[in-house]
């Protein structure tokens, strides 16, 4: 009988952003398949609830509340999760921010600002407590960073410093990938496209049935199916790939 490679049975997964959407999918499908979830996110209400819906598959989770663009808030959040568990295998840093859609001359310093302390500086240093917890655990792991397809090809006017945030996402995981794949770290990214999440509801778009029509499998994303490129890429059915940005788009780049 063949291995079963996305089996995280008695592995520890982080996952930030894990209160709705693609985070939530996310934690879910790693408790679905075995893991310990740490559900990360700012809402404690619905990490609660996420961390109810995680324990029903068996393995213990835990939530943790906290503002990733805090200062100090990603490495506390890292040493509360060893705490917790002992261990961090896998880490999907996945919370992100996006700006009321305007042009750019019409964006001000503070929006910026909040933009790239969400989705570079919190990741940036969220990164480097995870790898540090791996690499004194003995080296390995795997790390996953959520971008997008505006990182590529910035589909919407008005979300410029968004698009200009993931595309620094990017190189950050090239970067860190070459760094630490040599001691058995992978990481990777997932850049979602048109997937129906609350953050995507929220971005002011007009037609999501036109939006849809016209991507090649003329229909918009699931969360889940965002979720499971994700849980590919951290499973050891892809211990072969470092660095890779797997686009889960329904064809959009490809157009």
């Amino acid at each position: 009988m063949a291995e079963n490679h996305t089996d995280f049975g008695g592995q520890v997964a982080l996952v930030t952003g894990a209160t709705s959407g693609i985070g939530r999918a996310t934690a879910l499908a790693f408790a679905r398949r075995g893991a310990s979830v740490v559900i990360v996110g700012r809402d404690a209400e619905r990490g609660r609830t996420v961390r109810g819906e995680c324990c029903t598959f068996g393995a213990p989770s835990e939530f943790l509340r906290a503002d990733l663009a805090a200062a100090g808030e990603p490495e506390e959040m890292v040493a509360r999760a060893l705490e917790l568990f002992g261990r961090l295998d896998i880490a999907v840093n996945n919370a992100g921010y996006q700006e009321p859609r305007a042009p750019l001359a019409q964006q001000s310093d503070g929006t910026f600002e909040r933009v790239f302390v969400t989705n570079v500086r919190a990741l940036f240093q969220a990164m480097r407590a995870e790898i540090k917890a791996m690499l004194a655990a003995g080296g390995g792991g795997r790390i996953v960073n959520v971008a997008s397809v505006s990182a590529l090809r910035n589909p919407n006017p008005g979300l410029a410093l968004y698009s200009a945030s993931k595309a620094a996402v990017l190189s950050l995981t090239r970067s860190a990938a070459m760094e630490y794949a040599p001691q058995g770290i992978r990481i990777n990214a997932v850049s979602p496209g048109r997937v129906v999440t609350p953050m995507m509801l929220g971005a002011g778009l007009a037609d999501l049935e036109a939006i849809a029509a016209g991507l090649p499998l003329r229909r918009m994303g699931e969360p889940e199916e965002v979720a499971e490129a994700i849980l590919w890429l951290a499973s050891e059915a892809a211990s072969f790939v470092v660095g890779h940005n797997l686009c889960a788009d329904g064809g959009f780049l490809a157009q």
